[in-house]
């Protein structure tokens, strides 16, 4: 887990830059019973890049029990509980995905930079290698991820078409949340409707 990827060190395939259609910066809420694979039941993704080429992202709901300041010594405190490492997703497990929340006052020098340009949103990548005591002032919250959710050109598209995805507006709140087994259902409450509907789906459905 020594592996820190920034947005230019995605995958040399990685999407382009976020254009009009582009869901960069957007969530994925994976509808209930779409899948039985683990890897994406009843999971929320933060998507990092979305293109022609196809998409990358985290999923924000599988804490892991590896603790980050065992890790990364020094980011530990600057974590929002609870401040482990969350399995981003089945692709390259190890290459490390670090987000932060930057405060009010600007951005640092080095060490962030935001997943989509020009939108106003304070969420952006934070490079791990750079000292804490540099980066952090800097930050409100940091969150890290071993591995990503990775989807080739048009196969999201595919599986939105077959409704194994709705998507999201996304808050810091639900990138940094403090109780990450509440974000599935937190996050589809706040859809109103029929996706508020679906919060209430049993996870198991046999026992129900």
């Amino acid at each position: 887990m020594d592996v820190v990827a920034t947005p230019d060190e995605f995958p040399s395939d990685a999407p382009p830059p976020a254009g009009p259609s582009s869901l960069t910066g957007r969530l994925i809420i994976s509808a209930p019973g779409a899948y039985d694979d683990e890897n994406f039941r009843r999971t929320v993704v933060y998507l990092l890049e979305h293109g022609t080429n196809g998409a990358i992202g985290v999923i924000l709901n599988r804490p892991t029990e590896t603790v980050v300041e065992d890790a990364f010594p020094g980011w530990g405190d600057h974590c929002s509980g609870p401040a482990v490492l969350f399995a981003g997703g089945p692709v390259q497990d190890g290459m490390i995905i670090a987000l932060g929340r930057l405060r009010p006052r600007g951005a640092p020098d080095r060490g962030w930079q935001p997943v989509v340009d020009g939108s106003g949103s304070r969420v952006g990548t934070v490079d791990l290698r750079l000292p804490s005591w540099d980066l952090a002032p800097h930050l409100d919250d940091v969150r890290v991820f071993s591995g990503y959710a990775g989807w080739s050109a048009g196969q999201l598209e595919h599986e939105m078409r077959m409704d194994g995805w709705h998507v999201a507006h996304a808050d810091p709140s639900d990138i940094f949340h403090r109780v990450p087994s509440q974000i599935w259902a937190d996050v589809l409450r706040r859809q109103g409707g029929g996706l508020a509907v679906l919060a209430h789906y049993p996870a198991d459905v046999l026992a129900n």
